[in-house]
């Protein structure tokens, strides 16, 4: 194991086959267990591509292209519509895929980026975008080593939620560790044309 890094469970399909795109392999387990996959889809108020794109268009000129390298976005709640923004712009418009997928997307990312905000006390988080055939992976890195916690969700619950979205929607996700912070990640699955 590298050292600074920790060995951690994985949710089901998401062991690592080898160090990939800059990624050393290495993932904790959010408890020390494997994450479950979830069956079906939540229900929860989705997000509507209807974003203009002249604003999206905005936030990738003055904070860069995740696609080419980590952007920097200071913590705090207005940073999540800043990420949302670019995620959309990525997604739909430069990779070319679905709206669907555009809007899991654009909800996940807003959830990771919420939590960095409100629960890791740092100044700056990063976002990076990766696409290969078949998957997109978003990443959101920050400086705590403090991992996130899936917690069961009652019905009339008001916060909490980030996670279990993330769970039911991704594909795939996980906690990598890293000598200072972490990053936490999630996989959809496309179709690619």
């Amino acid at each position: 194991m590298p050292e600074g890094g920790a060995q951690g469970a994985y949710s089901p399909g998401t062991a690592p086959e080898g160090p990939s795109d800059g990624h050393d392999g290495v993932m904790a387990g959010l408890d020390g267990r494997e994450q479950p996959r979830g069956d079906g889809r939540a229900t929860a108020s989705r997000w509507s591509p209807t974003v203009e794109d002249e604003r999206a268009l905005k936030a990738l000129e003055l904070f860069g292209d995740p696609t080419e390298a980590e952007v920097p976005l200071p913590s705090r709640p207005e940073s999540a519509a800043t990420a949302r923004r670019l995620v959309q712009i990525v997604v739909l418009r430069h990779w070319g895929l679905n709206a669907r997928t555009t809007e899991d997307a654009v909800l996940l990312v807003s959830e990771l980026v919420g939590n960095a905000v409100r629960h890791t006390g740092a100044r700056v988080f990063g976002l990076r975008m990766r696409h290969r055939r078949g998957w997109i992976r978003i990443e959101v890195r920050d400086p705590s080593r403090g991992l996130p916690c899936l917690m069961p969700v009652q019905d009339l619950d008001i916060s909490g939620r980030g996670l279990f979205l993330v769970d039911k929607l991704a594909d795939r996700w996980g906690v990598d560790l890293l000598p200072r912070g972490k990053t936490t990640w999630f996989e959809i699955r496309t179709t690619d044309r």
